[in-house]
């Protein structure tokens, strides 16, 4: 068997790595269906990702409609990665703010959670693609009001090129090893 060399590679891997999460806002997430489940893969996966060292950026819709992100999400979050980017925009990457710190994280592949997996999620994940990053959609970690637009988003993404992947199965991949120092963290977590 020959090894085929590619300059694509199907790993991912936390130096390469950061996360965004979109819209976990007070007034938005009751109505997502199956929130709170979502909530709790969502505070696992931010957990997990700040046992790895993984950079989390916030984005917040329209804060005078959908209020503040959810104490419980943002409680959670420290430093440079409490900072939260305010848009208008649906997607993350039409904001200037937002894209210029995505930008100078100086990495290309982006982790996305939050709401609404058919509205901001979906934009956000298609401006990466167009911008030459790989999103990767955490599915256990993303929501709709109904869970038709969120299957139907789901796939709009991954024929564009998007990754779907799940919380545990993201964070034991970004730890690659039982020998990492996070892994404890990360097995305690999915548990």
């Amino acid at each position: 068997m020959s090894t085929m060399i590619t300059d694509r590679t199907y790993r991912i891997d936390r130096e390469n790595t950061q996360a965004m999460i979109i819209d976990v806002q007070e007034r938005l997430t009751p109505h997502i269906y199956d929130h709170e489940n979502i909530l709790k893969k969502i505070t696992t996966l931010i957990k997990g990702l700040q046992a790895l060292d993984v950079p989390i950026m916030l984005n917040e819709q329209y804060k005078k409609g959908l209020g503040e992100t959810l104490p419980e999400i943002y409680e959670l979050l420290e430093g440079d990665n409490a900072k939260g980017f305010e848009k208008v925009t649906f997607s993350a990457c039409d904001n200037d703010d937002s894209w210029n710190h995505l930008a100078q994280q100086n990495r290309s592949i982006v982790l996305l959670f939050g709401v609404e997996t058919h509205v901001c999620v979906l934009q956000t994940a298609l401006d990466l693609l167009d911008n030459g990053m790989q999103p990767v959609i955490i599915g256990d970690a993303v929501g709709s009001r109904f869970p038709y637009d969120k299957k139907q988003a789901i796939r709009r993404i991954r024929r564009a090129g998007g990754v779907i992947t799940t919380v545990e199965t993201i964070l034991f991949e970004l730890c690659r090893s039982s020998k990492d120092p996070a892994f404890k963290t990360i097995s305690n977590l999915i548990k």
